[in-house]
């Protein structure tokens, strides 16, 4: 055990002025190994690093690896995904971080891939400090065991740091029973390593918090509060202020004075269908650049075009050296499908350089529709925005110097091919583009992403892997991000906003209780009864995430007919005049019990049509939740009520994006201040006139969470063994 760390030896300091780590990175670092030297860490107790996705998780357990090469430890063991483009990307990053220490003059470190690890090794080189990239599978595994325990027995009694990186393993309650039985034996064979060499320390890296929370199989729980599995300790990973995540395009962006509002293109499901397979019958290809059945597409690839070429015409200008940018689709794991997009992307750039050639009218008005659309959050950032004949030029030159590269991304060997020296996805052309599956989801870094078309639809969302898709978040300069546009349906973008508030609720809840403040897990049982969830059946695109001050509402919904909508609407009306007398607009806040709260969002549904993505069974049972959770005997099970009348909100914004916040400003404030111990409904008796309403009376329901709430997640649906 250390009693005080050796910050001043010769791998961190070199790590250090490589790196230039500020005081936080600098903290976190040193914290974990001072931590790893006093703690026992295992498989099931390890230390823990939390990051987020892209946020430089790498770049933080790099310079834990030069620390504990300074303070007693021999050898790091680095675990990685079973994928040999990730393997490879990190044996790449090791060499570069380290290759001033490797030269002949230093001669103090080597690095292997295990799989490739020479049986010949003299005692001078076995006395070097030793890094082995392992990945997380069986062969792998095995050969790990071989080279300590047969090659090199001596190794097994030196002092060593396994690091696990993207250690999340929060699928292990959604993978089929042959990938839990792999994952299971992976386990049993780091934990068999970690007692075989007793000088062992185990660190995982990993960016979903959700892990923390899955509950190992022999343990029975009984309390409707899940509190994460707790590991020896937990280090939190600074955010570097370049960093983009999911605050930036699911909070920001509802934000219309934000950059962030104008990410989001909405993709229609009919398009995703079409990008399946060939069917002449709903698309022809040779139609690519005027069809509607691929418009958002066909958009999505002007943007990117123009996109890259206005960011390379700024950086010229400001007198740097341009740089080259990407653009990602990844709709489908099936690569005949890939090969589908794969033509019609070609058939649309093919046809936008014949148009260009022709300078033809179609042309011009397909680059003015994308600078317009670009030049609306350029303009929010004051910076320089070109003309639109120059932007033309740039354009034309991009086409004829065939300055964009499509390149097709579905197996390891297509990512091997692609990786650059440093093991990240090469960017040959100034505009690049990927088309891909699975194959590009975990890890592999692409450079200056600044458009991605995301259109998978997994069978169950796990969290996991849906953060692991979210390819755009990263450290993305203010000005790449002016041109950076995220395509998707309304509906997924609606499971991938739920399943970052789910992840956000769980990441600030550890951190803020230290381990000790758990989530309550919820679901109504066949009896219509709440009771506790285990956290590892939940299916995460059917969650409502409840936090202090959480606002819920529906967006988007159609409305019945009159004749399905009056009666309703009456019932709701008659539930109210109970409780007040007052018929003005702005009636003061009441108390309402909540059998009756319930009665009247029932009602609420009904007068919504078939098909809209509110779900009402989770919003009555969020509100049930919360309206018994005040320890004040009189207001348990009571719901503060604001009714306001004589609405006329549109069903759209002026710039066309669905209404999300048909409560005023004051409105917000009023209910956050009711909501202390019980919950506020806010309901907003909409006069059904105002553009995308079918012309009748109907009520729009905002609930608010209140403030003295323990996060909640509540279960729709569970997945089934």
């Amino acid at each position: 055990m250390l009693k005080t760390l050796n910050n001043k030896g010769t791998f961190y300091t070199y790590s250090k002025n490589k790196n230039s780590y500020d005081q936080k990175m600098q903290t976190c670092i040193e914290e974990t190994v001072y931590k790893l030297s006093i703690n026992s860490t295992s498989v099931d107790r390890p230390g823990m690093l939390l990051g987020k996705i892209q946020s430089g998780k790498t770049r933080t357990f790099l310079g834990v690896m030069a620390s504990a090469f300074d303070n007693a430890y021999d050898i790091v063991v680095i675990l990685t995904k079973g994928t040999k483009a990730l393997a490879q990307q990190t044996l790449e990053r090791l060499k570069d971080e380290f290759k001033g220490l490797m030269n002949q003059d230093q001669d103090l470190l080597q690095i292997f891939d295990i799989m490739v690890f020479p049986n010949n090794l003299t005692r001078y080189e076995l006395d070097q400090k030793l890094v082995f990239v392992v990945k997380k599978e069986i062969k792998n595994m095995a050969r790990l065991h071989q080279a300590f325990f047969e090659t090199y027995p001596e190794l097994a009694d030196k002092r060593i740091l396994i690091i696990d990186d993207e250690a999340d393993f929060a699928s292990i309650g959604f993978t089929s029973k042959e990938e839990r039985l792999e994952i299971k034996k992976i386990a049993g064979k780091i934990d068999e390593f970690r007692h075989r060499a007793p000088l062992c320390s185990f660190l995982q890296v990993t960016a979903t918090p959700y892990s923390l929370y899955l509950q190992p199989e022999d343990v029975v729980t009984d309390t409707a509060v899940f509190k994460p599995i707790k590991p020896a300790f937990t280090t939190l990973v600074p955010i570097h202020d370049k960093y983009v995540g999911g605050d930036f395009y699911f909070q920001e962006s509802e934000n219309e004075d934000s950059v962030a509002y104008h990410l989001f293109e909405e993709v229609g499901d009919n398009e995703l269908q079409v990008l399946k397979k060939p069917d002449r019958r709903t698309f022809k290809i040779e139609e690519s650049i005027f069809s509607p059945k691929v418009v958002s597409l066909r958009n999505a690839i002007i943007n990117f075009i123009v996109g890259g070429c206005i960011r390379r015409i700024q950086v010229r200008e400001a007198g740097g050296i341009p740089k080259k940018y990407s653009f990602i689709i990844h709709t489908e794991q099936n690569k005949a499908s890939h090969e589908w997009q794969e033509d019609i992307i070609f058939a649309i750039k093919d046809k936008l350089s014949e148009e260009c050639k022709e300078d033809t009218a179609l042309f011009y008005r397909l680059i003015d529709e994308a600078y317009q659309n670009l030049s609306t959050s350029i303009q929010m950032l004051d910076s320089y925005l070109p003309s639109l004949d120059v932007i033309v030029e740039e354009v034309s030159e991009a086409l004829n110097r065939d300055f964009i590269m499509i390149t097709k991304v579905n197996s390891e060997k297509d990512v091997n091919e692609l990786l650059d020296d440093s093991g990240q996805l090469k960017l040959r052309t100034p505009l690049n583009i990927f088309i891909g599956g699975q194959i590009l989801d975990r890890g592999i870094t692409i450079g200056n992403l600044i458009g991605f078309y995301y259109g998978r639809r997994p069978k169950t969302f796990q969290q996991d892997t849906v953060l692991q898709h979210s390819r755009m978040y990263g450290a993305r300069s203010i000005e790449d991000l002016t041109v950076t546009r995220f395509y998707t349906t309304p509906d997924i973008y609606i499971i991938m906003k739920r399943i970052h508030e789910f992840d956000t609720a769980l990441r600030e809840a550890f951190e803020r209780g230290n381990n000790d403040n758990g989530v309550i897990f919820i679901q109504k049982d066949l009896s219509n009864h709440i009771i506790p969830c285990s956290p590892n059946k939940i299916l995460l695109a059917n969650t409502t995430t409840l936090k202090p001050s959480t606002r819920l509402l529906p967006v988007g919904f159609e409305l019945k007919a009159k004749t399905h909508t009056q009666k309703p609407v009456t019932a709701i009306e008659s539930i109210i005049t109970t409780y007040i007398s007052d018929t003005g607009n702005l009636p003061e806040p009441f108390l309402m019990d909540l059998s009756d709260a319930t009665k009247l969002l029932s009602k609420i549904s009904e007068t919504f049509a078939d098909g809209h993505s509110w779900d009402a069974s989770a919003f009555a049972a969020s509100l049930e939740y919360m309206a018994n959770l005040s320890s004040i005997p009189s207001r348990k099970g009571m719901v503060w009520v604001i009714l306001r009348r004589n609405r006329d909100i549109a069903k759209y914004k002026k710039d066309g994006r669905l209404e999300n916040s048909p409560d005023s400003y004051q409105e917000k404030g009023l209910a956050r201040n009711l909501a202390t111990d019980i919950p506020t409904l806010v309901l907003l008796r909409q006069n059904g006139t105002a553009d995308g309403w079918n012309g009748h009376p109907f009520y729009w329901p905002v609930l608010v969470a209140p403030k003295q709430l323990q996060t909640v997640v509540f279960a729709n649906n569970l997945f089934a063994d």
